[in-house]
This record gives C-alpha cells, structure tokens and sequence, in this order.
C-alpha cells in the first residue's frame, strides 16, 4: 500500500481531512498501544492530518518533484506523516511505502488488514530479505507512477484519481528517504535504479552491498547525538564511496527514534513499554528533522504513490558533521489512497 501526498489545489471545501490511519488499523494500533502501555485509550481520540482526500492537484509549470519515503523495519508508512506533510506542503509529490506483511498493520481497502509476519527480533537473514523485497516494492512503485503519469490509473478498485494528478509529476527530478532500514533502502535503491536522483538515510545503518559500492549522487546522513560514522562502521564504509555530493548532519541532545512517533510494537532500551512521544522536546526534533530532508524544494500532498525530488544540492564534496537550525512547517492540504 501506498499514498501520494501533493499540493492541492485551492479551496478545498468539502473534502474530508484525512485521518492518521484508516479505522481497522487505527483500532488495532489503539489496542496494541494500550497494551504496551497498560493503559486503556478508549477515550484517546488518533489525530487527523493537514490533507484533505482527493482534492485538485495544484498545477506546476515543470511537474512536481517526486519524494518517496520508506519506514523503519515493521514500522508504518504513517509514522512518517509530519516529515511528509512538511515536504508536501513545499511543493513535493511525496510517496509514503508500507511494506505488506513486514509493516506491523497495513489496511487494504474495504479494511482488509494485513499483520507484519516479521520476527522483532531479525537475524541478518531476515535484514537482508526484507531489504530485497523493500527493493522490488520500491522499483514497482516507480514503474506504477510513470504509468500514472502517463495518463493510466493504477488504482486496483479502478477509483478515479484526483483532478490533475496525471501529468502532474516531475519524475526526472525524483529523490528518496527513509529511516532506520527505510534509509538503507533509499541507499540500495538508488544503486541498483537510476531514476532515483537523490537519497537520505536517516539514522539507519548500510546493511547491503551499497556500502562498498557507494553512489554517484547526492546523498545525506542524518543521526541522534549518539549515532554516526565514529560508532557505525557501516556509515564510515559507506560515507568513502560516496563519490557525489554528501552531508553528515547529527541532532545534538537527541535520541533514537526521534524522527517519528513510537511503533506500536515499540519497547524501550530498559525492556518497558516506549514512553509516549509529545510535548516540546519531540517537537523540536521534528523541526529539525523538515531542515534535513526538505533541502530539495517546496512541497505539497496527496495519497499513495511514491517519489522524490534531489534531497540537496550541491557540489560533490566531503563536509564535516553538521546541525541543522529549526524551520517552521508549513501547511498541507490534500491526500489521497491506493494500493
């Protein structure tokens, strides 16, 4: 499954805000939460987004460019919604993935729901599968977009798409991001499909063979306070065949998971339950986060489908370990899904 964030266009009367997560997967993240944390949340109401569903495409004179994203290992595509929102809302065709049968909770259409099958505990085997399969969804996705492009509708249930969407993308000026193994992914998959122009990992480690191989093209390393090339040797391997412009930016007085809310299968360090994400420390993160991965464009949102715009530009030079200032998020507005 995926979704297609976009810019939409104005006014968007009438269209419904999407939510967070559809129901059935809304439920059973709710009742898994709940018994992570021992607390009941039946009068915890999940939040909507910034989008509206199936609003009018906001036209660009050039297409948009195209962002994907890819979760953490088990994680949903939706834990990503405030770093997609912020690029969206800056003029991006971003392109959330979830992964079916490794992501905890996928809802099809109809609210079929599909559970990860994916042990918590992965053994390398296991990482080395699910980067190949992550592959293989991520390239079909960008061969399902240069359909949508092209004036087909991928949609299984044959729903129209939104008003000017087809034609709206950009897709030579495509990028990808991700966190944790959704980082490495954007890593393999630009080795293995030039169409991906530009990459960024955030705080994940390079488990496949791009660590040796390196890449020709823009790429950006984004780590907590205590993550980076001194303490992960795949970073350090990865970062001396980067032959294209690179970035090491770390957020100080941070740490892991900090760029997106807790999985619902997620424990902390000590083996409790993950404390809940909130408050003026985790949205300080989040700013600095848009700082990182936005350095492409402006964006705007829309439902599932995928793509990137170059994360950075720049020479291709080495550069120090660097922090980034916190910007202000701008506002999203529309959304719409496939599978």
């Amino acid at each position: 499954m995926v979704t297609l964030w976009y810019p939409a266009r104005c006014p968007t009367y009438g269209r419904a805000r999407a939510p967070w997560l559809p129901p059935e997967a809304a439920a059973l993240y709710k009742q898994k939460v709940s018994q992570q944390l021992h607390t009941s949340l039946d009068t915890v109401d999940l939040p909507l987004t910034h989008a509206y569903t199936n609003a009018a495409v906001e036209e660009y004179g050039h297409g948009l460019p195209v962002v994907l994203f890819s979760p953490g290992y088990r994680a949903q595509r939706a834990l990503g919604a405030a770093l997609v929102e912020d690029l969206a809302s800056r003029g991006h065709a971003v392109v959330t993935i979830d992964h079916t049968h490794e992501s905890d909770i996928v809802e099809f259409p109809g609210g079929r729901l599909e559970p990860g099958r994916q042990p918590g505990r992965p053994t390398d085997e296991d990482i080395a599968k699910a980067l190949r399969v992550r592959q293989d969804d991520t390239r079909f996705v960008l061969d399902e977009l240069a359909g949508l492009n092209a004036g087909r509708n991928p949609d299984a249930e044959g729903r129209p798409l939104p008003h000017g969407l087809c034609g709206a993308l950009g897709l030579r000026r495509t990028g990808m991001f991700g966190h944790s193994l959704g980082g490495d992914t954007a890593a393999e998959v630009m080795a293995a499909d030039h169409r991906v122009m530009a990459g960024a990992d955030l705080d994940g480690s390079i488990n496949g063979s791009v660590a040796a191989t390196g890449l020709d093209r823009p790429f950006l390393l984004m780590s907590n306070a205590s993550h980076g090339r001194e303490n992960d040797p795949s970073w350090e391997e990865f970062w001396s065949h980067l032959r294209g412009w690179r970035r090491s930016l770390r957020l100080r007085a941070s740490g892991p998971d900090l760029h997106g809310p807790v999985p619902a299968d997620a424990t902390a360090g000590h083996g409790g339950p993950a404390p809940a994400r909130g408050g003026r420390r985790h949205d300080r993160c989040h700013r600095h986060d848009h700082r990182g991965p936005r350095r492409s464009r402006r964006a705007g949102l829309s439902g599932r489908l995928l793509r990137p715009s170059p994360v950075v530009p720049g020479p291709g030079q080495a550069s120090p370990v660097r922090s980034v200032p916190a910007l202000p998020r701008d506002r999203v507005r529309a959304l719409t899904d496939r599978r």
